[in-house]
């Protein structure tokens, strides 16, 4: 594997954690969406604001998101991101690629 490759893929698995996120949860501040991961995964993947912003901002721009300045749970003014019909659709090819992807790992795990 190429390293493009790999971060293509590491790219690709942020997004489809991102736009689940939103599919689910609604509208959601940057570091709500970190910290949604992060709780879902038993406290094993933590998103850095390094990986976050600029995925955010990707996706803003690919139409996958959309972005609006709101209020948060906490009273302070933030970006709330919410995933578009763009998005959704997207987020299921992301899911049949993974889906493929780890059924592929899985069968190599098992067989070879």
């Amino acid at each position: 594997m190429s390293a493009k490759h790999q971060n293509d893929r590491l790219q690709g698995t942020l997004d489809l954690l991102i736009l689940k996120v939103l599919a689910r949860s609604g509208p959601m501040h940057g570091y709500a969406i970190a910290h949604r991961i992060h709780q879902a995964t038993d406290d094993t993947l933590r998103i850095e604001e390094g990986s976050l912003y600029p995925a955010l901002h990707r996706m803003t721009n690919a139409k996958w998101l959309r972005a609006e300045w709101g209020t948060t749970e906490t009273n302070r003014k933030a970006r709330l991101y919410k995933i578009t019909p763009a998005g959704r659709r997207q987020l299921e090819e992301e899911e049949q690629r993974w889906t493929q992807l780890t059924n592929a790992v899985w069968k190599a795990l098992r067989f070879a």
